[in-house]
């Protein structure tokens, strides 16, 4: 593609490594930019630059956060019995959209995936462990809510076997048939849990 400026150029390059981002829609977003007062520019240049600089992780939860420990490990209206484990913040976040669960969370900044070279060391796993022994028998259930794939079940094995040393009781999120869901358009694994799992 050709640009009339090696300025545009450089940064549909920068805009396109985002994910889901081409090349045409990296084009359209910096000629939208370009048509931006300088300021409201600048102020989401500055907005990603702090994103970047400033955010923490959760010293317990490993949830991204504002400061050492984030909103919902320090609030007093939690349940500490339950830790809801999850591959990352944006499950945090479907989760809490729910209104349903009032527990803790547990971050692993991903899933074991041999092929991409991420093992258990890679995870938070550890850090769940020494978590849950800290707290001396305070965390009655750990809940795992993690993508229902291989690589998702692996986890969720490997963290079946590891608490089940520190004696911690470890349930998963129910798999099934979705609201509204037609039972002949359900793919027969999930079809075969929901029956296998029933109320």
């Amino acid at each position: 593609m050709e640009y009339p400026s090696k300025l545009i150029e450089n940064a549909v390059e920068e805009i396109s490594k985002l994910p889901g981002i081409g090349k045409k829609t990296a084009l359209r977003l910096a000629l939208h930019l370009l048509k931006q007062e300088k300021e409201g520019v600048r102020e989401l240049s500055t907005a990603l630059v702090e994103l970047r600089e400033n955010t923490q992780y959760c010293q317990s939860c490993f949830n991204i956060s504002d400061s050492n420990t984030c909103a919902i490990c320090s609030s007093y209206k939690r349940d500490g019995e339950l830790i809801c484990v999850v591959e990352d913040t944006r499950d945090v976040m479907a989760i809490e959209n729910t209104s349903q669960y009032f527990g803790l969370y547990h971050v692993l900044g991903g899933i074991i995936m041999p092929i991409e070279g991420i093992g258990p060391a890679d995870l938070t796993i550890q850090a769940l462990i020494n978590r849950i022994v800290a707290t001396e028998g305070q965390v009655k259930e750990v809940i795992l809510a993690l993508p229902a794939t291989m690589e998702g079940d692996t986890t969720a094995f490997y963290i079946t076997k590891k608490l089940k040393e520190v004696g911690v009781k470890v349930t998963s999120i129910a798999r099934g048939v979705p609201v509204g869901g037609e039972l002949e358009y359900t793919d027969e694994i999930t079809l075969g849990r929901s029956i296998m799992n029933r109320l």
